[in-house]
């Protein structure tokens, strides 16, 4: 005799009542089906992540301020340069000449022009010479 093994069946498919989201290219605009707690926001958990201090603005008190930061990046140093009066156009026209005499890259972002590397001596002798007020921040 053989024995023959026979499979349970399946049970037919029944659409759930709340139907979940399996992928969205909307992002934070998805609508959750009732009774599910909708996920937080990508801007919610960058808030929970970031410093419980708010930003704070660099002062407009009439000086350049020049630091040295490495947190964020790596650990590799930036100089950054703070307080430059003008507009952004002004500002891309000193990050030029600054990038080219300290021989460095660097970019502008906002209001806050960033050299690659530690070249606070170089900045803030080039800075007086063009007639800026110049601070060294931090430490």
């Amino acid at each position: 005799m053989t024995s023959r093994v026979t499979k349970p069946a399946k049970a037919p498919f029944v659409p759930d009542e709340r139907p979940r989201l399996v992928y969205s290219t909307d992002g934070e605009h998805v609508v959750q089906s009732k009774g599910r707690p909708s996920p937080p926001s990508r801007s919610a958990k960058s808030a929970k992540s970031a410093n419980s201090r708010p930003p704070s603005a660099p002062p407009d008190d009439g000086f350049v301020r020049i630091r040295r930061e490495k947190s964020g990046r790596g650990g590799k140093t930036v100089t950054t340069i703070t307080g430059l009066p003008g507009t952004d156009t002004d500002r891309d026209a000193i990050l030029k000449v600054l990038k080219q005499h300290c021989g460095a890259g660097g970019t502008r972002e906002g209001a806050t022009l960033e050299i690659q590397g530690d070249h606070r001596d170089r900045v803030e002798a080039h800075l007086v010479a063009l007639g800026h007020r110049v601070k060294r921040a931090g430490g």
